[in-house]
């Protein structure tokens, strides 16, 4: 009778003390849980970074569909001016009496000799 009336009196002082450690304890682990959890503060994190980049996905699919429309419509609408241009860049026509100049792509430089005969020595 006397240890239970210890191990009671000792339970009574120091239950301020464990419902301090308890509830410690508790905002640590939902801490824990709010940013490292299944939907925590990382996760959001990094899902609003991707909706960040879909959006700019977004804008500039739209400016280029817009400018897919654009075309279209010019083409449709028989707009010889548009029909002209579209004509003079993919099909290279040009009018009586224009000069067309044309820009020659750089050359390669050829391998030295002394690199040729050692690719041949090594097959």
């Amino acid at each position: 009778m006397v240890s239970i009336r210890i191990v009671g009196g000792w339970l009574y002082a120091t239950r301020r003390v464990l419902a301090t450690v308890c509830i410690g304890l508790l905002a640590v682990g939902i801490g824990y849980k709010v940013v490292f959890g299944a939907n925590g503060m990382r996760v959001w994190q990094s899902k609003r970074a991707e909706y960040e980049k879909l959006q700019l996905d977004i804008e500039k699919e739209s400016a280029t569909h817009e400018q897919i429309r654009h075309r279209v419509d010019g083409l449709q609408r028989a707009d010889p001016t548009f029909i002209e241009k579209v004509a003079r860049e993919q099909l290279g026509y040009v009018k009586p009496g224009e000069t067309v100049l044309y820009e020659q792509a750089p050359k390669l430089a050829p391998k030295p000799a002394a690199a040729v005969s050692e690719t041949q020595a090594q097959k």
